[in-house]
């Protein structure tokens, strides 16, 4: 199956795989859309299988990485999907090679990118990457690896950045959640929140983060979409409306004790 490249001329007429176009998704996918093109100006590429499914991978240099990594001269990993009827089908091996071959012919030493030490939601799947010569340089709790592949042996291994392990710190109380445009998800679902937040009398805030250097100063190892409580990494999967309601009932009675 061929393999398609988003450009600026295309992307408008694409669909971006991890979100088909609907009503509900429209604000999200025109957000990702929007800060895709931004980053393809700073290196990014966005490959994907001329099929309508989650099929794709998205990279670009690791120096203008959304992430607190140091990975001076690699490509970083942003997103690797297949999902659903396509697993099993060679396509992920496909456009792992894709995005090797094109960073090996722009003289990069390496590829990295962020897995968990087991199988977790919004993150790509570690065992497949060991099984293509990949492997884990660093690590950062409560679950995150930071893995690589490098071409040139010699070159330094990637490592998370020592803001990655800080955490907000103590003597905060309340609910943050920090979110990029990076995923067509964040934007929806924040503004689902919102009317959660302002009949909540438990302090829940939200931050976006807008820039790369805000994302490579993050304090935790992932910026598409984290959530502390009390100023502690409490998880990186999106939250509906419900989960935030439970997870302030949960909070209020801690307060309450």
């Amino acid at each position: 199956m061929d393999i398609i490249t988003l450009t600026q001329e295309n992307i408008a007429a694409e669909h971006i795989c991890c979100a088909m176009s609907s009503k509900s998704s429209e604000i999200g996918i025109n957000a990702k859309k929007e800060w895709l093109k931004c980053r393809m100006q700073e290196g990014l590429k966005f490959k994907k299988l001329d099929a309508r499914g989650k099929v794709f991978i998205e990279y670009l240099p690791a120096e203008n990485a959304w992430l607190p990594i140091t990975a001076d001269g690699y490509i970083l990993i942003n997103c690797f999907w297949v999902s659903g009827s396509f697993k099993g089908k060679g396509y992920g091996k496909q456009l792992l090679t894709e995005c090797e071959k094109d960073a090996k012919e722009q003289g990069y030493k390496g590829i990295t990118l962020i897995v968990g030490q087991k199988k977790k939601p919004y993150l790509s799947d570690k065992t497949f990457m060991l099984k293509h010569g990949y492997q884990v340089c660093d690590s950062c709790p409560p679950y995150f690896e930071l893995i690589a592949k490098r071409f040139d042996k010699k070159a330094p291994l990637p490592q998370f950045k020592a803001c990655a392990h800080e955490g907000m710190g103590n003597g905060i109380q309340g609910i943050d959640i920090f979110f990029t445009a990076q995923c067509p998800f964040t934007v929806p679902y924040t503004r689902l929140l919102e009317p959660i937040i302002l009949a909540s009398e438990y302090p829940v805030r939200l931050h976006q983060i807008t820039s790369k250097e805000m994302a490579q100063n993050h304090l935790c190892p992932v910026t598409t979409y984290s959530i502390f409580i009390n100023g502690q990494f409490y998880s990186n999967e999106i939250l509906t409306p419900d989960k935030l309601t439970k997870l302030i009932e949960a909070s209020n009675k801690k307060v309450e004790r």
